[in-house]
């Protein structure tokens, strides 16, 4: 380990009896010594130099030492010449003075307490608020006496004390906690074995270390050397760390698992898919650290957990600045990759990161939350993957869905801006919130898509999770919008003929629905539901919403409710239709008053946008229906291939919207029924056994559902420890056609690995499966 010495700017070391102290270095000066592998002569060799330079020449890089004594007689500076050190490179000098010699961060056994040993990196990571140990190996035995040590750790551009982000860490007797401090547990000859202890608190990101020495024939400071670069990292096992995470099933979930599942769908036909986090792969660390540096935000902030989830929610989308991946609604995704080819987070953060931050072209919301969540998972935050069904998107700030309708019953397309996503992908983070008051802590919600701006910046949250549920949404950050996702109300405006508006009816019970993510320790679904809202209908619920109105922009929606004898309900068989076949739903009308009813029923069929965006009218029909007193009648409804197969976009989804009125009683009813069509699962299949370092071929089979030829098919397979992204261009499978492909794969890891493979074209998307290969250790196969 070589070692460089104080600027002239620090006079601590000049007197052997005086502490070790510090002072800001001169970044000019050290860059430039760094740079150009300057080292500094006395004035004597230098004249010499001058009078015979035959005799003195200039000495090689190689014949100068990387120590530099000060302290000892700085005659130089006193008769003038400032810009002059003591002599270098003697080494009867060198050997006075205490250098370091080398450096062993002892990453084996640090990363295992640490709970990083998992990470792909050649650097010590570690988690903030624990003890860590190193060896230090010294030019000559450590004298407690007379020698003086200290560790210094620098982050960011202009490492600085008094924010965190330049540390001094200084020899104790014994070791305290909530401080940066270092005592030695074990001494061996030149070798100090040192104990070091950090802040729960400390900034996070890629610390230079160095080690300060000095004793009373002057100091010395060892070379920066890339090698004994430390990573540090938020402590989910740490109690005094914001983000601590009591359940160990839990952290080994939200922060260690680096596979998940997405769902997406319906709330009938929820859908699911497999996902590589990949937060511990190669280059996956520094991506996420080149996130937060792209954000411009100081890294002095980088220790508060809620300062950066605000801002990865930020830099995940691209909109306004430049951030990780583009998000692409249109169905045209030229000069990109579609979305629901991606299978995972370590692609797109490599593309992102080797192109120093040019957005990866395209995604969609569980794109962002994927990646999203292995950013979290990444730096230590305990993160997973939720989908919400049905999810509202307010953009009035009502804290209302609204629909508008004319005097027949007709949407009116230019009011209608609010609309419900059929499902709509965020994600939760863990940790305590000391800005709001006490209850609110643990979960909460942040989203990366860009829906709406938070502050100028397409971001949202961390919202509480308590405070959503209880409607307290006057609480930072974006409650607002979160409560309306979850738990707003729909409610229908129809226009009157002077122009204004009268609400006609509500639904209380149609947004926020199934909310869900994978559960611990299982490929289980998890209904979180109850943790957003209270059940729907009871009476915490409506004081939750009408606490919540209350600040909106219609805070006067909420009238007394009025008799309603007549409902309407869609009903759908099994798991619903699927993809190239009719698709069939049921109607059911009940009259629950002892008197006749006639219905007057207009029913329209759309092709929409997972995001509620209405595309194409597929279908309309209106039908007159007679009830008796307390009869139920069920109503056929069919939506032929024919008529939609031309008209499909992305998620093959579509709605059927539902309004009428009661002739009797003018009672109105209105419903809306989100439905997908399903497609089938690519089956994956390894042909033999999967063992470390040894080929292995796989085969992936699919049939076309169509009655049509998919054209220029396109599969993405990837498997972490088993073969990194590839695109297949297969060509056109024929209509009906059953097809198979082989690809072939070298494990790299032992273990249940997953093999995910995903296929898209223009005609048929949202394809996808996955495979558990278990891989064996190739010593363990020649026992």
């Amino acid at each position: 380990m070589s070692v460089v010495s104080r600027t002239a700017g620090n006079r601590v070391g000049r007197f052997p009896t005086v502490t070790l102290g510090f002072e800001e270095d001169s970044p000019v000066r050290e860059e430039a010594a760094e740079e150009n592998n300057v080292r500094e002569e006395n004035a004597c060799r230098q004249w010499l130099r001058k009078i015979c330079p035959c005799c003195c020449p200039k000495p090689d890089d190689d014949d100068i030492t990387d120590t530099v004594v000060t302290g000892i007689d700085d005659t130089d500076k006193e008769e003038g010449t400032e810009g002059d050190k003591p002599v270098t490179g003697d080494n009867e000098l060198n050997e006075l003075l205490l250098t370091v010699r080398s450096i062993d961060l002892l990453k084996s056994q640090n990363t295992g307490e640490h709970h990083t040993n998992l990470y792909q990196n050649d650097n010590l990571i570690i988690r903030r608020g624990q003890t860590f140990q190193m060896w230090i190996t010294l030019s000559r035995p450590f004298n407690r006496n007379t020698d003086k040590l200290h560790l210094e750790l620098k982050t960011g551009p202009l490492p600085t004390v008094s924010n965190g982000t330049h540390v001094i860490i200084r020899l104790v007797d014994n070791l305290e906690d909530d401080r940066w401090e270092a005592a030695i547990v074990k001494q061996d000859d030149k070798r100090i074995k040192l104990s070091v202890n950090s802040l729960p608190t400390a900034v996070i990101g890629k610390y230079q270390l160095a080690v300060e020495t000095s004793c009373p024939n002057g100091q010395a400071i060892s070379k920066h050397d890339p090698a004994n670069d430390i990573y540090m990292l938020f402590n989910p096992w740490c109690e005094d760390d914001a983000v601590f995470m009591d359940s160990e099933p839990e952290k080994q979930e939200y922060v260690l698992n680096d596979v998940g599942l997405i769902y997406y769908g319906t709330e009938k036909q929820i859908g699911v898919r497999t996902w590589d986090y990949g937060q511990f792969d190669k280059e996956i660390l520094a991506a996420c650290l080149f996130l937060l540096q792209k954000s411009g935000t100081p890294p002095s902030g980088w220790g508060d957990p809620i300062n950066v989830v605000r801002v990865i929610s930020a830099m995940i989308n691209s909109p306004d600045d430049f951030g990780v991946i583009e998000g692409n609604w249109s169905g045209n995704y030229f000069g990109g990759t579609s979305p629901t080819v991606w299978s995972g987070s370590v692609e797109i953060l490599r593309e992102y990161y080797k192109n120093r931050g040019s957005p990866v072209r395209y995604g969609q919301c569980w794109v962002f939350a994927g990646v999203f969540t292995t950013v979290l998972r990444c730096l230590g935050i305990p993160g997973r993957t939720v989908t919400n069904f049905s999810s509202a998107h307010d953009t009035d700030v009502s804290l209302t869905t609204d629909v508008y309708l004319d005097e027949n019953m007709d949407f009116i397309e230019h009011l209608n801006t609010d609309s419900v996503w059929n499902f709509h992908v965020w994600n939760d983070c863990w940790m305590t919130r000391p800005d709001l008051p006490p209850g609110n802590g643990g979960w909460q919600a942040v989203d990366a898509t860009p829906q709406e701006t938070s502050q100028g910046i397409f971001r949202c949250g961390p919202a509480s999770l308590a405070a959503v549920r209880n409607g307290e949404v006057y609480l930072k950050h974006d409650c607002p919008f979160v409560f309306a996702e979850v738990n707003s109300d729909k409610i229908y405006w129809q226009r009157n003929k002077d122009g204004t508006f009268s609400q006609i009816f509500s639904e209380k019970n149609v947004v926020g629905l199934a909310i869900s993510t994978k559960a611990v320790g299982s490929d289980e679904r998890n209904d979180i539901t109850h943790l957003y809202k209270y059940p729907e209908g009871s009476e915490e619920e409506r004081i939750a919403v009408e606490k919540a109105c209350r600040y909106g922009s219609k805070a006067d929606a909420y009238t007394s409710a009025t008799a309603e004898d007549v409902s309407v309900e869609i009903l759908m068989d099994g798991q619903g239709p699927v993809m190239g076949k009719d698709a069939e739903l049921t109607i059911k009308l009940r009259n629950s008053s002892s008197e006749k009813r006639t219905i007057t029923l207009h029913s329209k069929a759309s092709v929409m946008y997972y995001t509620g965006v209405h595309k194409a009218t597929v279908k309309e029909d209106t039908t007159e229906v007679e009830l008796q007193a307390n009869e139920e009648t069920l109503l056929e409804w069919v939506l032929e291939y024919k008529t939609y197969k031309d008209h499909l976009v992305d998620q093959a989804a579509l709605m059927l919207t539902l309004s009428g009125r009661v002739k009797e009683t003018q009672q109105v009813l209105a419903t809306q029924f989100s439905f997908r069509l399903r497609t089938p699962d690519l089956i994956i299949k390894p042909l033999g056994k999967a063992v470390v370092g040894e080929n292995l071929t796989v085969k992936i089979s699919f049939t076309n559902p169509l009655p049509q030829e998919l054209k220029a098919v396109m599969f993405h397979v990837e498997g972490l420890g088993l073969l990194s992204p590839q695109k297949i261009n297969y060509g056109n499978i024929g209509s009906h056609a059953s097809m198979s492909v082989t690809v072939n794969l070298v494990p790299t890891l032992p273990g249940v690995r997953k093999l995910l493979a995903s296929l898209d074209c223009k005609q048929l998307t949202q394809v996808h499966g996955v495979c558990n290969i278990t891989v064996e250790d190739k010593n363990s196969t020649n026992l």
